[in-house]
């Protein structure tokens, strides 16, 4: 978590998240990797959704420790934070290719970590893909690895989504908003993802029916005009 007297300034008004200052969060990991990660994404994502991605790395840390998992040690550290970063940027319009968002996001990641670390394993590079790639899918994400279940249990503590695993502290959720505001996170998320499918060349492709694009497309196509959340979001 940020150090309190970071949140005690927040709560104060005097000071704010704001992504396009070139100061780094005291949150984000110290060491190289994570430091360019955070410079590498935070002029690419919506400030909303670099807001969640670091929201979601916060609780991602929480989980870990109560599970007592390795990616909160300074070993995995890292890799818990690219892929907590980096799980929604495929939204960002840098990465708006052919693929799901989420695939997209996925191969930013493994291409930002194979080409800025090399030494990293590359067992470890498809665990940060892995955990990007099924972020949205349900019972899936929770099995497959440690790593995509802690990023899939974060992903829903920030949006509030009932799990029984999904268990962070109503303090620690609070100033990890305070911290980071959500800015209106699912209208601005939900309008990213069917946005990019309504004008893919081959939206089967980037938004497949029964996944969440897919779903997030639907929802688009059948209220026209609708200015709120995506109904199916």
């Amino acid at each position: 978590m940020c150090p309190l007297s970071a949140l005690e300034q927040l709560s104060s008004g005097q000071a704010t998240f704001n992504p396009s200052e070139s100061t780094t969060p005291s949150c984000v990991p110290t060491e190289p990797i994570s430091l360019g990660a955070y410079t590498h994404v935070r002029t690419r994502l919506h400030p909303s959704i670099l807001a969640h991605s670091l929201r979601t790395f916060l609780h991602a840390k929480t989980l870990s420790a109560a599970e007592n998992t390795p990616w909160h040690t300074p070993l995995g550290l890292p890799l818990l934070f690219i892929a907590c970063l980096f799980h929604d940027m495929g939204t960002s319009p840098s990465c708006d290719g052919p693929q799901r968002f989420e695939i997209e996001g996925a191969d930013a990641a493994s291409a930002f970590l194979n080409t800025r670390s090399p030494d990293i394993a590359p067992d470890d590079v498809r665990e940060v893909w892995t955990a990007i790639a099924l972020h949205t899918s349900p019972g899936i994400a929770e099995r497959i690895t440690v790593l995509a279940r802690i990023v899939r249990l974060a992903v829903l503590v920030d949006f509030k989504v009932p799990h029984p695993d999904a268990r962070v502290d109503a303090k620690d959720i609070e100033h990890a908003e305070r911290a980071f505001p959500r800015g209106e996170i699912e209208k601005v998320l939900g309008d990213a993802v069917a946005e990019q499918a309504e004008s893919a060349q081959e939206p089967q492709r980037k938004a497949p029916p029964a996944t969440w694009p897919g779903v997030l497309l639907q929802a688009r196509r059948e209220n026209p005009g609708w200015t709120g959340v995506n109904k199916a979001f």
